[in-house]
Protein backbone atom coordinates (compact mmCIF):
# COMPACT_ATOMS: atom_id res chain seq x y z
CA UNK A 1 0.00 0.00 0.00
CA UNK A 2 1.04 3.60 -0.56
CA UNK A 3 1.81 6.05 2.23
CA UNK A 4 -1.47 7.83 1.34
CA UNK A 5 -3.46 4.63 1.88
CA UNK A 6 -1.63 3.89 5.15
CA UNK A 7 -3.11 7.00 6.79
CA UNK A 8 -6.14 6.84 9.07
CA UNK A 9 -8.13 10.02 9.67
CA UNK A 10 -11.14 10.61 11.90
CA UNK A 11 -14.47 11.45 10.27
CA UNK A 12 -16.91 14.10 11.48
CA UNK A 13 -18.80 11.47 13.44
CA UNK A 14 -15.69 10.52 15.42
CA UNK A 15 -15.16 7.22 13.60
CA UNK A 16 -11.95 6.05 11.98
CA UNK A 17 -11.64 6.99 8.32
CA UNK A 18 -8.95 4.70 6.90
CA UNK A 19 -7.66 5.95 3.56
CA UNK A 20 -7.02 2.28 2.67
CA UNK A 21 -10.76 2.24 1.87
CA UNK A 22 -10.01 4.64 -1.00
CA UNK A 23 -7.41 2.35 -2.61
CA UNK A 24 -9.77 1.28 -5.38
CA UNK A 25 -10.67 4.81 -6.40
CA UNK A 26 -9.32 8.02 -7.82
CA UNK A 27 -9.71 10.61 -5.05
CA UNK A 28 -10.01 14.39 -5.09
CA UNK A 29 -8.76 15.63 -1.71
CA UNK A 30 -10.06 19.12 -0.92
CA UNK A 31 -9.54 21.30 2.17
CA UNK A 32 -12.97 22.80 2.81
CA UNK A 33 -14.56 25.53 4.93
CA UNK A 34 -18.17 26.45 5.67
CA UNK A 35 -17.83 30.25 5.87
CA UNK A 36 -15.69 31.00 2.83
CA UNK A 37 -16.55 32.81 -0.36
CA UNK A 38 -15.69 29.54 -2.13
CA UNK A 39 -18.03 27.44 0.05
CA UNK A 40 -20.56 27.13 -2.82
CA UNK A 41 -17.98 24.80 -4.41
CA UNK A 42 -19.45 22.15 -2.11
CA UNK A 43 -22.34 21.83 -4.58
CA UNK A 44 -19.96 21.24 -7.47
CA UNK A 45 -17.87 18.78 -5.47
CA UNK A 46 -21.00 16.80 -4.63
CA UNK A 47 -22.04 16.83 -8.31
CA UNK A 48 -18.56 15.66 -9.33
CA UNK A 49 -18.67 12.91 -6.71
CA UNK A 50 -22.03 11.69 -8.01
CA UNK A 51 -21.08 12.00 -11.68
CA UNK A 52 -17.97 9.83 -11.47
CA UNK A 53 -18.46 7.60 -8.41
CA UNK A 54 -19.65 4.62 -10.46
CA UNK A 55 -16.40 4.84 -12.43
CA UNK A 56 -14.17 4.63 -9.36
CA UNK A 57 -13.91 8.26 -8.26
CA UNK A 58 -14.64 10.01 -5.01
CA UNK A 59 -14.14 13.27 -3.14
CA UNK A 60 -12.58 13.49 0.31
CA UNK A 61 -13.30 16.72 2.20
CA UNK A 62 -10.84 17.97 4.81
CA UNK A 63 -12.25 20.81 6.94
CA UNK A 64 -9.62 23.34 7.94
CA UNK A 65 -9.83 26.50 10.04
CA UNK A 66 -6.40 27.93 9.13
CA UNK A 67 -7.61 30.49 6.57
CA UNK A 68 -9.29 33.50 8.19
CA UNK A 69 -11.01 31.15 10.70
CA UNK A 70 -13.62 30.24 8.07
CA UNK A 71 -14.32 26.78 9.55
CA UNK A 72 -15.00 27.66 13.21
CA UNK A 73 -17.68 25.06 13.96
CA UNK A 74 -17.51 21.76 15.77
CA UNK A 75 -17.45 18.49 13.84
CA UNK A 76 -21.19 18.09 14.49
CA UNK A 77 -21.89 21.62 13.19
CA UNK A 78 -19.80 21.04 10.06
CA UNK A 79 -21.57 17.74 9.38
CA UNK A 80 -24.99 19.34 9.85
CA UNK A 81 -24.10 22.27 7.58
CA UNK A 82 -22.76 20.03 4.82
CA UNK A 83 -25.75 17.69 5.01
CA UNK A 84 -28.46 20.35 5.18
CA UNK A 85 -26.99 22.95 2.81
CA UNK A 86 -25.35 20.75 0.18
CA UNK A 87 -26.48 17.13 0.69
CA UNK A 88 -22.85 16.02 0.92
CA UNK A 89 -22.46 12.25 0.62
CA UNK A 90 -18.68 12.05 0.30
CA UNK A 91 -16.52 11.49 3.39
CA UNK A 92 -15.39 14.43 5.49
CA UNK A 93 -12.64 14.23 8.08
CA UNK A 94 -12.49 16.14 11.30
CA UNK A 95 -10.55 19.42 11.05
CA UNK A 96 -6.88 19.17 10.12
CA UNK A 97 -3.96 21.60 9.91
CA UNK A 98 -2.80 21.81 6.29
CA UNK A 99 0.13 24.22 6.75
CA UNK A 100 2.70 25.07 9.37
CA UNK A 101 4.43 23.10 12.11
CA UNK A 102 1.26 21.14 12.98
CA UNK A 103 0.62 20.16 9.33
CA UNK A 104 -1.11 16.80 9.31
CA UNK A 105 0.82 13.88 7.76
CA UNK A 106 -1.75 13.80 4.93
CA UNK A 107 -0.75 17.31 3.88
CA UNK A 108 2.95 16.61 4.41
CA UNK A 109 2.46 13.81 1.89
CA UNK A 110 0.37 15.92 -0.53
CA UNK A 111 2.27 19.20 -0.40
CA UNK A 112 5.29 18.86 1.86
CA UNK A 113 8.96 18.65 1.09
CA UNK A 114 9.59 15.96 -1.50
CA UNK A 115 5.97 15.91 -2.74
CA UNK A 116 5.26 15.95 -6.47
CA UNK A 117 3.40 19.27 -6.02
CA UNK A 118 5.06 20.87 -2.98
CA UNK A 119 4.19 24.17 -1.36
CA UNK A 120 1.86 25.56 1.25
CA UNK A 121 -1.86 25.35 0.73
CA UNK A 122 -2.89 28.83 -0.40
CA UNK A 123 -6.56 28.92 0.70
CA UNK A 124 -9.70 26.88 1.26
CA UNK A 125 -10.76 24.50 -1.53
CA UNK A 126 -7.30 23.68 -2.88
CA UNK A 127 -7.56 20.32 -4.65
CA UNK A 128 -5.28 17.30 -5.06
CA UNK A 129 -6.12 14.49 -7.47
CA UNK A 130 -4.75 11.25 -6.00
CA UNK A 131 -4.53 8.11 -8.12
CA UNK A 132 -5.54 4.61 -7.08
CA UNK A 133 -1.86 3.96 -6.34
CA UNK A 134 -1.78 6.86 -3.85
CA UNK A 135 0.35 9.15 -6.03
CA UNK A 136 -0.67 12.77 -6.46
CA UNK A 137 -1.49 13.25 -10.14
CA UNK A 138 -2.42 16.94 -10.15
CA UNK A 139 -2.95 19.96 -7.93
CA UNK A 140 -5.58 22.62 -8.55
CA UNK A 141 -5.91 26.08 -7.05
CA UNK A 142 -8.79 27.02 -4.76
CA UNK A 143 -10.33 29.08 -7.57
CA UNK A 144 -10.51 26.04 -9.87
CA UNK A 145 -14.21 25.22 -9.79
CA UNK A 146 -15.26 21.57 -9.58
CA UNK A 147 -16.76 21.85 -13.09
CA UNK A 148 -13.59 23.41 -14.58
CA UNK A 149 -12.75 21.65 -17.87
CA UNK A 150 -9.11 21.10 -16.81
CA UNK A 151 -10.22 19.30 -13.65
CA UNK A 152 -12.83 17.24 -15.48
CA UNK A 153 -10.27 16.31 -18.13
CA UNK A 154 -7.74 15.24 -15.48
CA UNK A 155 -10.35 13.04 -13.81
CA UNK A 156 -11.48 11.48 -17.09
CA UNK A 157 -7.88 10.89 -18.18
CA UNK A 158 -7.00 9.21 -14.87
CA UNK A 159 -10.12 7.04 -14.99
CA UNK A 160 -9.21 5.93 -18.51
Amino acid sequence: MSAFHDLVLTDLGGQELPLAALKSQLTLVVNVASECGLTPQYAGLQALHQRFRDRGFGVLGIPCNQFAAQEPGSDAQILQFCSEQYGISFPLSSKLEVNGPQRHPLYRLLAGEGADFPGDISWNFEKFLVGKDGRVLARFSPRTAPDDPALIQAIEHALG
